[in-house]
């Protein structure tokens, strides 16, 4: 088995695929209303509109990222107008993570590790 992608419904794929496209760095050659995919070293972020949706944000998932620098990228957000939920903190098992929600309310995580 392998692990297919982490798909996210919204009912805004261009405004959701746009945030994710600028938060992570990335491009994307998929610009279609209903459907779009963002692949980053072999893992993808889907961004799909089934027209079932709810326009409400979900509060029992986390997406996380690993960055190399949670602080550049807290400060790097931060100037990008980004809602913060959580500056950087140091977690007890050593990471370090910050919080913040995409553009449909969504909470994202950046995390890096001790080296």
């Amino acid at each position: 088995m392998e692990f297919g992608e982490l798909c996210l419904l919204t009912t805004n794929v261009p405004r959701l695929a746009d945030f994710y496209k600028k938060v992570l760095r990335t491009s994307s050659d998929c610009d279609s209303e209903i459907h779009q995919a963002i692949t980053i070293k072999g893992v993808t972020l889907a961004i799909y509109n089934n027209g079932h949706v709810k326009n409400s944000k979900n509060e029992n998932m986390v997406v996380a990222f690993t960055v190399d620098d949670v602080d550049q990228a807290y400060e790097r957000l931060s100037q990008l107008g980004v809602k913060i939920i959580e500056k950087p903190t140091t977690r007890p098992w050593g990471a370090r993570n910050m919080y913040f929600e995409d553009t449909d309310g969504n909470q994202v995580v950046f995390r890096s590790f001790p080296n």
